[in-house]
């Protein structure tokens, strides 16, 4: 029988007694290749909570300040002009999960997680120091094997990435341009993009997984006059809802889960058993009769979210990674892949004194209490939002052919995520010009989902089909096996992360608008980029390599 990493993780590690134990003898296949060799799970030493057992919906729904300026700075690229400056501190901290749990010991921004909200106006830039002021010593499991994460260097590094931001290379957080405790970076962010549901984390090489699992994560709101002229829920009526899972101990103590092998404890993912949301588990939140503005993200390290109300009624999706779906969308379920954002809008009117439930699957994580009376809803529900033009695939430079493979290491890790076939620290192979339009197709190797985030750049899907593995793997040709399938409505809006199935070629195009510099692209299970599965790239200014911008 194979086994994929997923179906590996969720059907041979189990709570058991408040235990987590792993299965035998298990290996993973890709698609048509050679099983590979799978880490096993070791049982934990502690206890872990069982969340079956805990009382729901006992704690109140926290919603993350929003971050105020604490000046205004000058900046190079804005001559005469200042702007705003937040500092961002990274800090331990610890915190209830539920009320009847000691507190947890975490790693937040501003001292909590997920962070401050930060909020921006398109077109108007501002400055954030991200200063870390984190212990000396990492309290998750480092291995040491993994590029990126050898001994010789800090056990904590940080570097903030804004996930979805069109910021210039030096401020976009490239894994390498990680700091240690007592050291900062000042970041510019233009915010020239459409308003959109951002989030920001940490992106340090090597140990990503742990610390955005330590809690370094946030969101970052892009507002635009076009979307404020629809009058959709504001205010308190607007709210993110960043989702995340965990395995925690009884003690309070977060656990990561370690292969069997003390020397090489990485794991090819982590799903945990406890949901978050804000930062709580089983919260509940007081709503008035109304319209609400749901802002979803999925900060999870690798697990997928399937989300419904309890009440029947659907979502009405208003908005995808990147900005305003073209119309509202009514969804009975949402599905969120890791890094994907949802924004939806959910109306509480005439189910005054009920409770709805916010489900995964079928496990209620959320609970809404609506009052017995409310404000009056000024919102509006347009029956348009925001065009979105189709890029003509006729006008790529570009089809480039990008495999999502994974293949057993001989230096000591049991198996490593590859994109392209190549390391981290293998030389450039992708390097758009700047304002050109290509079509990357991702050719999914494995048995596994990955959802494929690019920095810098907004894209569209095009299109999943598939494909001959067996003709694949004999002669690198792609033969397609049956007809393209057109994204779903709701994917058919501007993305930055994309879901590419396995035994599929998920096509996606771009047109790399942004400054000329190095950034990268990766899959967005956390374990999965950690262990080689990013890659940089290089956007080349206009004005160079001409010849790059004829068609391959």
């Amino acid at each position: 029988m194979t086994f994929t990493r997923r179906r590996f993780l969720q059907g041979a590690a189990g709570v058991v007694g408040g235990y987590v134990v792993a299965g035998a003898g298990l290996r993973a296949t890709p698609l048509g290749g050679m099983p590979m060799t799978m880490p096993q799970l070791a049982a934990p030493k502690v206890p872990l909570v069982n969340p079956v057992t805990l009382a729901r919906f006992v704690d109140a729904l926290p919603i993350p300040p929003v971050a105020r300026p604490l000046e205004h700075r000058a900046h190079a690229a804005y001559p005469g002009r200042l702007l705003p400056f937040y500092r961002m501190e990274m800090r331990a901290f610890s915190a209830r999960l539920h009320r009847d749990l000691p507190p947890t010991p975490q790693w937040g921004y501003g001292g909590s997680s997920p962070g401050p909200t930060l909020e921006a106006m398109r077109n108007q830039p501002l400055l954030v120091e991200w200063v870390n002021a984190l212990p000396q010593r990492h309290f998750l499991p480092i291995d040491h094997n993994i590029h990126g994460a050898e001994r010789g260097k800090p056990e904590v590094r940080t570097v903030a990435h804004v996930h979805g931001a069109r910021a210039p290379a030096a401020s976009d957080g490239y894994p390498e341009d990680w700091f240690a405790p007592g050291h900062s970076a000042v970041y510019h962010y233009p915010n020239g993009q459409d308003a959109a549901t951002l989030w920001y984390h940490d992106h340090a090489m090597g140990i990503t997984r742990l610390n955005i699992y330590a809690g370094l994560i946030g969101a970052y709101l892009v507002r635009d006059p076009e979307e404020q002229a629809l009058g959709l829920p504001a205010g308190e009526c607007d709210l993110p809802l960043i989702l995340c899972d965990r395995l925690i101990a009884k003690d309070g103590q977060l656990y990561y889960p370690l292969s069997d092998d003390p020397a090489a404890p990485w794991v090819s993912e982590c799903n945990g058993n406890a949901i978050l949301c804000n930062g709580k588990l089983y919260p509940f939140m007081q709503v008035e009769p109304r319209r609400y503005r749901l802002r979803l993200v999925n900060a999870a390290n690798a697990r997928f979210y399937d989300l419904s109300l309890s009440s029947g009624q659907p979502f009405q999706q208003i908005a995808s990674d990147q900005g305003l779906l073209a119309a509202p969308l009514p969804r009975q379920r949402v599905e969120l892949y890791p890094a994907e954002r949802a924004d939806v809008v959910v109306d509480f009117a005439g189910m005054d004194g009920k409770t709805v439930q916010l489900r995964q699957q079928s496990e209620a994580i959320l609970e809404f209490r609506v009052r017995d009376r409310g404000r009056r809803d000024t919102s509006a529900w347009p029956a348009s939002l925001r065009a979105v033009p189709r890029i003509d695939p006729a006008s790529a430079v570009r089809d480039r052919v990008l495999t999502l493979g994974e293949q057993d290491d001989a230096g000591g890790n049991p198996m490593m995520m590859m994109l392209g076939g190549k390391h981290w620290s293998a030389p450039v192979t992708e390097s758009p010009v700047q304002d050109s339009v290509e079509i990357w197709s991702l050719v999914n190797l494995t048995g596994d989902v990955h959802p494929v985030h690019l920095h810098l750049v907004r894209f569209q899907v095009i299109e999943r089909r598939p494909f001959d593995l067996f003709a694949w793997n004999a002669s690198k040709t792609l033969k397609y096996t049956g007809p393209a399938q057109p994204p779903p409505p709701h994917e058919a809006g501007w993305k930055d992360t994309v879901r590419a199935d396995p035994g599929m070629v998920t096509r996606i195009i771009a047109r790399f608008e942004g400054e000329p510099g190095r950034y990268v692209w990766h899959c967005h299970l956390l374990e999965h980029e950690d262990n080689e599965m990013m890659r940089p790239y290089q956007l080349l200014p206009a004005s160079q390599n001409a010849k790059a911008q004829e068609p391959a």
